[in-house]
C-alpha cells in the first residue's frame, strides 16, 4: 500500500513539473513568434514563469532576438534535476548522466509539440465558430501557430474555402513526435519514462 502511495506521489510530482515545463516552453514559443507580450494570457504566463527564469537570466543575459535562452534552459534545469531526484527516490539508484540529458531534451521537444499540437486544435476549431473572434486567448493562438502555417501556406495554398496547411502541420508534427522525440525517448532508457505529459 504504501509503495503504491509513493508511486502515485511521484507520478503526481512528475505530472506537475511537467505542467510547468509546459508553461515555460509556451513562453519560449510566444516569444519565438513574437506573440502580443502585453496580451492577459502572455502576462500570465511570464509571471507563473518568471521566478524560475530569472536566475538564468542573470549569466545568460537579456532575450537577443527571438529565441529566449534562459527559458530554455530554465526547463531543461528543471526536468533534468526532477528525472534525477524522482529515479533516485524511485529506488533506481544513480541515473546515468547522458540518459538524463537525453530525457530532459525530450521532455521540452515534446512539450514545445504538445503546445503547437493544442494550439492547431484550437486554431482549427476558431476557424470554424468564430473566425473573426477577438479574445485575448484566440489572438494569442493565431499568433503562435503562424510562424508555423505562414510557410505551408506559401507551398500549399487554399483550395478555395479550404486550407490544407493545418492538416500538413499535423502531419509533421506526428512525425516529429514519433520520430525524434520517440528516439529521444528510447535513448534516454529509464529516465525516457518521465518525459511526457
Amino acid at each position: 500500500m504504501g509503495s503504491q502511495l509513493g508511486s502515485a506521489g511521484l507520478l503526481l510530482v512528475n505530472t506537475l513539473i511537467n505542467i510547468y515545463i509546459f508553461l515555460l516552453m509556451l513562453r519560449f514559443l510566444l516569444q519565438a513568434s513574437r506573440a502580443d507580450y502585453y496580451n492577459p494570457i502572455s502576462q500570465s504566463v511570464v509571471k507563473v514563469t518568471q521566478p524560475a527564469v530569472r536566475p538564468f537570466q542573470s549569466f545568460l543575459g537579456p532575450v537577443m532576438g527571438r529565441f529566449d535562452l534562459a527559458t530554455l534552459a530554465t526547463a531543461f534545469v528543471i526536468k533534468a534535476v526532477s528525472i534525477f531526484l524522482i529515479l533516485q527516490i524511485a529506488g533506481f539508484g544513480m541515473a546515468p548522466i547522458a540518459g538524463v540529458a537525453i530525457g530532459a531534451v525530450a521532455a521540452v521537444a515534446n512539450a514545445l509539440l504538445k503546445i503547437y499540437f493544442f494550439a492547431m486544435i484550437v486554431m482549427i476549431i476558431l476557424s470554424w465558430v468564430a473566425p473573426q473572434a477577438s479574445h485575448p486567448g484566440a489572438l494569442l493562438v493565431m499568433q503562435l501557430v503562424e510562424p508555423i502555417m505562414a510557410p505551408v501556406r506559401k507551398v500549399i495554398p487554399p483550395l478555395g474555402m479550404i486550407d490544407l496547411s493545418p492538416i500538413v502541420v499535423f502531419i509533421a508534427i506526428s512525425l516529429i513526435d514519433g520520430i525524434v522525440v520517440g528516439s529521444l525517448t528510447r535513448a534516454a532508457g529509464i529516465a525516457g519514462a518521465l518525459v511526457g505529459l
